[in-house]
């Protein structure tokens, strides 16, 4: 398996589809940079006025699809040098979004290295939600109550998820670890919320200038959590100690998402999940065409390759969460009387 996927590599080098599209990405970023600057003349015009929320809404899409352009330049697809992608990523993510660069870079390769394996994979950690049955299990209070509703919950829940993206940047570059470039970061969060956060507090009445930060961060939070979701959460999870070759560790534990351009654009190419999660530094553009290349390779090898709707796959990942969460339920509780005491 292990020579398959060498042979497949060499196929997709030898198409093109690792060569870097500039161009496209150029147009990506004008289009944004038009995006933010049609933000700022809408956020002078509206002034002190509701209306200001559909501008807090268009940020928190802008950020989105900002955070896409970090996740792409740090994995090396935007420009040829690996320094450049790395600054680049770095005053995306860390100096537009608001993220800390080296706090979800260090998590991320992790995810890359071991999609769903148990122990490995920073992802299907606990953090409010419980991907996993064990770690449901162990969930106690309002956790635990949480947990056994948490598929219903999920979406409602990544309304927070803007603000704790925030936190756990600060928290990670505050903490007393070694961590590398640590001031540079602090320093470019700060101008980042200077720019992007106290306007708000200056120009706005102070209700609605916290109103225009809670609809920027929820939007932005849903969107974010609304794209990364359907990518591997109900697909295989690997045992620990499970030995499975590169590709099919990398296809069995991913979910492609069916539209063509339209959800390339809408998920910033995590709907070809599959053949991000295979080449890593393929450019965006390039997915589309290593899809049909990997999809006869993984039925070549009779290794599954699944792709689903956008809409099915949130019924899929509701599905499971809420299968998990049973696990952080009573064993011995009747659903009779459990049922009569509700009532």
């Amino acid at each position: 398996m292990a020579k398959a996927y060498t042979e497949l590599s060499q196929v997709v080098r030898e198409t093109g589809l690792l060569l870097r599209a500039q161009r496209f990405y150029a147009v990506v970023g004008l289009v944004l940079a038009v995006g933010f600057a049609g933000a700022i003349a809408g956020f002078v015009l509206f002034g002190d006025s509701w209306y200001q929320l559909l501008i807090a809404a268009a940020l928190g899409v802008l950020f989105t699809q900002v955070a896409f352009l970090a996740h792409e330049a740090a994995h090396k697809q935007i420009l040829a040098s690996g320094p450049g992608n790395e600054r680049l990523a770095l005053w995306l993510g860390a100096g537009v979004v608001g993220l800390s660069m080296s706090w979800w870079g260090a998590k991320h390769t992790r995810h890359h290295a071991n999609p769903n394996r148990v122990g490995k994979d920073p992802d299907i950690e606990v953090d409010t939600v419980s991907f996993l049955e064990a770690d449901a299990a162990k969930a106690r209070g309002l956790r635990r109550w949480i947990t056994q509703r948490q598929g219903w919950l999920f979406f409602p829940l990544l309304t927070l998820e803007g603000a704790n993206l925030h936190f756990l940047a600060f928290r990670h570059l505050l903490s007393r670890g070694e961590v590398k470039g640590r001031r540079r970061e602090l320093a470019i969060l700060a101008l980042r919320f200077s720019v992007f956060v106290a306007p708000v507090f200056v120009f706005l009445p102070l209700g609605m200038a916290f109103a225009f930060l809670g609809v920027q961060l929820a939007v932005f939070g849903v969107y974010m959590g609304a794209s990364f979701a359907p990518n591997h959460k109900g697909m295989a999870v690997i045992a620990p100690n499970a030995k499975l070759d590169f590709f099919s560790k990398q296809v069995r534990t991913s979910r492609n998402i069916t539209g063509g351009w339209w959800a390339t654009w809408l998920m910033g190419g995590l709907n070809y999940q599959i053949e991000h999660h295979l080449f890593p530094n393929m450019p965006r553009p390039h997915l589309s065409r290593a899809r049909a290349i990997v999809k006869e390779h993984s039925e070549t090898l009779n290794v599954p390759y699944v792709e689903t709707s956008l809409w099915r796959s949130y019924g899929i990942v509701i599905a499971y969460l809420n299968r998990v969460g049973l696990a952080a339920r009573d064993p011995f509780e009747c659903p009779m009387t459990s049922a009569a005491a509700r009532a």
